[in-house]
């Protein structure tokens, strides 16, 4: 099976996912660092119509402006565009695998889809 995980290294549920992954057997892993290759809008529209959550959904409110920039509240085109400007706004971890999409926070969310 084919897994990618949008990852942050600094971010301990990030890394319990990646483990979990790579502990797996059969799993062919991607590992993007959406910090440094942050996905396209088109892509994260595909990933969060996938794993059934809004952009809001989506957004990374610890640690960023996101509340102050009334984001939470804005429309998906806006959250969209200002995550694309900063993606420590997208939340992580996202995982797809061919058995869905899923923001894998806790961890043992990812599965799901495996």
């Amino acid at each position: 099976m084919k897994a990618t995980i949008w990852h942050n290294p600094a971010c301990g549920t990030s890394r319990k996912t990646l483990a979990i992954l790579q502990e797996t057997p059969g799993v062919e892993l991607t590992v993007v660092e959406y910090l440094v290759t942050p996905p396209s809008t088109a892509k994260l529209i595909q990933l969060y119509r996938d794993a059934g959550i809004t952009p809001q959904q989506g957004l990374r409110l610890r640690g960023t402006d996101a509340e102050v920039r009334g984001l939470p509240d804005a429309d998906d085109e806006t959250v969209l565009a200002a995550m694309q400007a900063d993606p420590v706004l997208i939340q992580r971890p996202l995982v797809e695998t061919d058995k869905g999409v899923r923001l894998c926070r806790p961890q043992e969310v990812v599965l799901e889809i495996l």
